[in-house]
């Protein structure tokens, strides 16, 4: 609201100012009341104001009437043309004018030049609109059964949000015998209603009572709450708890996991509250160990396993239960439960060896014992029934004895230490639970080594070749055996099977006893020994010794160490020279004559070649270099000389060649005197031819000799080895106009000759054989065969 200031001109003239501004304000205010009930709807009149105060309608919209201070100014609405009050909204009293028993609006209304300011007031009339309310739904009360009539119980009032005559003015109670209503007017605080004990409480009747408390206003018709009441009656202690069981008992695994329930007991109490309540314990008389193993829930009475249970230690146990109420006096029921453990297949079994030979010999019959065993399992039963057995293929068993769970190990089959030397067995216990349990057990066996194996020489029968004039004392060549057994019945010493047949060969031999290094104490001599053959024993170490022996067979490879010798010409004096004569006459081609020779080596080293070191005329004469045939090469003439000399070197072909020359004079003589010399030539011939045929003879007869003895030897070596080791032998007689031979044997699938003068074109040289022996090709038919 505005308001004037009076200027300070004089003080006089400031205090009349003011006396009348007071008289202005004054006239200028005025105030108006109405009522209107609450929850009417909106745009419900409330008042004219302007007709109320005098107020024309033009005066209103010019000095602009209006609502200016209110915090209610929302709940009403002016119209400025009529000046008519309306309500704006539903008002709600209790929300308006919660704390107030009258509920006023004030309202601040103006009018402008000049200023003029009206009070309204509205008041809000209160309906019946809200039921009592009582602020528990459900109240519950304990009372012990033991409280005289009279007793009094002061209930909380209820509440209507309602004024005056529509707030709570009475109380009613359900029917009962047991209580009454009363109420208490405490004026502005209300009526409070109380409950009364009209007769005495039995417990054991009837424990709860239910009753119902209604509140009502003072509406036509009257509205009204209500609140549930339920009376629980305390008893006194005069029960003991009693067990649902008279006896008590279970069965329970052993090995029951910690936490596992054994038997809930249970015990009721007709008491209640903590009369009523049962808390359950052990006796005190219980052993340590047992408490140890089990405990017990104090409220539920479940016992639970605690502790390891087995069957083994202890197979039933008697727990004593107690069971107490909570009263003043608690009262005590004790009870007994029996629990019977159950077995489980909780062992598996145990295998000890009570007596063990680690080592047995490998020729000990089926049947030997080679350890006791034991076996044993803690469990009960079937449980504890063990079967044993070897899990392992072995030359073992295991052979039960007439004491339970006692088993042998024994042999069932010979033993044989070089096929195998070390048994590890592995021994299985199984007993007859569900599920079962297993047990193993190892335990290594040693075969022990008995001389039961012969030495075995890697190689029978042994072909060696030794080249002749070897040095004295030298090894040539060795053998060698095995033996399958170890240590001692391993060690083997050679030496060499003299028969005292007075074999001269085994007695330049000498043999090394531990290596097999056979040593020659002489030269070999091809021309004089080409092949022998002898044993070898070899011995081992064992008790008693056990031996073998090997044939041997030697073939002495020839060396060239002889040189050709000149069988034609021959003179009187031993050397090496001869004349022929010849008739002038001869046309080419005529053989003056042939030089003989013969060398004791073989092979190449006895293939010998002819040829003219000297001749005085080279077109008159030719020599053939493999046959030594002196031929003319053409005629003679006038003018050639009557004597000519002829030098022949013969020569062989080994790695160094030897040879040897011959001296031919040949004489060109006229035809008479050609016939003449030839009959004194020819007597001299015979004799020399005589002389010839001699040496020829031992010659031959000496080589035919040796070839039988060979073909008899490598007869006798093939009836005794393998057809890839045997030697097949033929003789080849290739003498054409020397003294030579060859010999052709097989080996395997090889054909070799020691070769003589002539060798077929294709032959090779097999590496090794110091050229002494010659591969030749197989041009046998199919179905032929070599001689044996």
């Amino acid at each position: 609201m505005e308001q004037r200031r009076c200027k300070p001109r004089s003080a006089r003239r400031y205090l009349a100012d003011c006396v009348v501004a007071v008289l202005l304000w004054n006239l200028a205010s005025a105030q108006s009341r109405y009522s209107i009930s609450e929850e009417v709807n909106e745009g419900t009149v409330v008042g004219n104001i302007a007709k109320d105060l005098g107020l024309d309608k033009s005066t209103l919209r010019d000095r602009k009437y209006r609502i200016v201070s209110s915090n209610a100014d929302h709940l009403f609405h002016l119209n400025q043309n009529d000046g008519v009050l309306y309500v704006s909204r539903k008002i709600d009293r209790e929300e308006v004018c919660a704390q107030s028993s009258t509920c006023v609006i004030n309202l601040k209304t103006v009018l402008e030049n000049p200023l003029e300011v009206h009070y309204v007031e509205v008041e809000v009339l209160d309906i019946n609109d809200h039921s009592p309310t009582f602020s528990e739904k459900d109240k519950r009360l304990e009372i012990s059964e033991s409280v005289l009539p009279g007793a009094r119980f002061q209930l909380k009032a209820s509440r209507d949000r309602d004024s005056g005559h529509f707030s709570v003015q009475q109380y009613q109670l359900s029917h009962s015998d047991h209580f009454r209503l009363e109420v208490k007017d405490k004026g502005e605080d209300g009526k409070i209603p109380i409950l009364v004990v009209q007769k005495t409480l039995d417990r054991e009747t009837a424990g709860i009572h239910s009753l119902v408390l209604t509140a009502l206003d003072g509406g036509k018709p009257p509205k009204s709450g209500t609140m549930n009441i339920l009376v629980n009656l305390l008893d006194i202690n005069d029960n003991a708890p009693v067990f649902s069981k008279d006896v008590y008992s279970v069965v329970l695994d052993e090995n029951s996991q910690i936490g596992t329930t054994v038997i809930e007991v249970n015990a009721t109490d007709l008491d209640e509250g903590s009369n009523g309540e049962v808390v359950y314990s052990f006796s005190n008389s219980m052993n340590q160990n047992i408490l140890n193993i089990f405990e017990i829930n104090p409220l539920t009475g479940e016992i639970t396993v605690n502790g390891l249970i087995d069957y083994e230690e202890k197979d039933r146990y008697e727990i004593e239960i107690e069971a107490s109420d909570k009263g003043t006096a608690p009262l005590t029921t004790e009870k007994s439960v029996i629990i019977k453990i159950v077995d489980v297949n909780d062992n598996a079994p145990e295998i000890e060896v009570t007596s063990f030979s680690s080592s047995i010999p490998e020729d000990s019959r089926p049947g030997t014992t080679v350890a006791l065993i034991s076996v044993n399992d803690l469990d009960s039963g079937l449980n504890g029934k063990v079967i044993c057995s070897l899990v392992e293929d072995v030359p073992f068993t295991l052979s039960p004895s007439l004491k339970d769970n006692m088993y042998s190990v024994v042999t069932k089959s010979p033993l044989d230490r070089e096929k195998k030397a070390n048994y590890e067995l592995t021994i299985v216990g199984k007993d007859a639970g569900q599920p079962p349990l297993f047990f193993t057990k190892k335990i290594d066996i040693v075969v022990s080594d008995v001389n039961d194996n012969s030495p075995e020489f890697s190689l029978s029968p042994y072909n060696f070749y030794v080249a002749e004039a070897n040095e004295p004392g030298n090894s040539v060549f060795s053998v060698k055996a095995f033996d399958r057994d170890e240590n001692d019945n391993a060690l083997i010493s050679y030496h060499i099977l003299r028969d005292g047949s007075g074999d001269k060969v085994t007695s330049f031999l000498n043999i090394n006893t531990e290596s097999g290094d056979i040593l020659a104490l002489k030269s070999f001599d091809f021309e004089t020994l080409k092949t022998f053959q002898f044993r070898v024993v070899a011995t081992d170490s064992g008790t008693p010794s056990l031996s073998s022996n090997v044939t041997v067979n030697v073939f002495i490879l020839d060396q060239n160490d002889n040189a050709p010798v000149i069988l034609y010409p021959v003179s009187s004096n031993g050397s090496a020279e001869g004349v022929e004569d010849i008739p002038r006459n001869v046309n080419a081609g005529h053989l003056v004559t042939k030089v003989r020779a013969y060398d004791a080596d073989i092979g190449y080293n006895g293939w010998l070649l002819f040829s003219l070191q000297e001749v005085t005329d080279h077109s008159l004469f030719g020599l053939d270099r493999y046959t030594g045939r002196i031929r003319t090469l053409r005629s003679f003439t006038e003018t050639d000389e009557a004597e000519h000399k002829l030098v022949i070197l013969v020569k062989d072909n080994g790695n160094v060649s030897l040879s040897a020359t011959a001296t031919v004079i040949v004489k060109v003589v006229e035809p008479k005197e050609a016939f003449a010399a030839a009959d004194v030539k020819s007597a001299t011939n015979d004799e020399e031819d005589n002389n010839v045929t001699f040496y020829l003879m031992i010659t031959l007869g000496s080589v035919s000799t040796l070839f039988l003895i060979s073909i008899i030897v490598l007869i006798a070596m093939q009836c005794s080895k393998s057809t890839d080791y045997t030697s097949k032998y033929l003789q080849e007689t290739n003498y054409d106009g020397t003294l030579c031979h060859s010999i052709q044997y097989r080996s395997g699938d090889k054909r070799y000759m020691l070769v003589g003068p002539r060798m077929s074109v294709g032959s090779t040289i097999v590496p090794g054989s110091h050229a002494n022996t010659l591969v030749l090709p197989d041009r046998r038919t199919p179905g032929e065969t070599w001689l044996e």
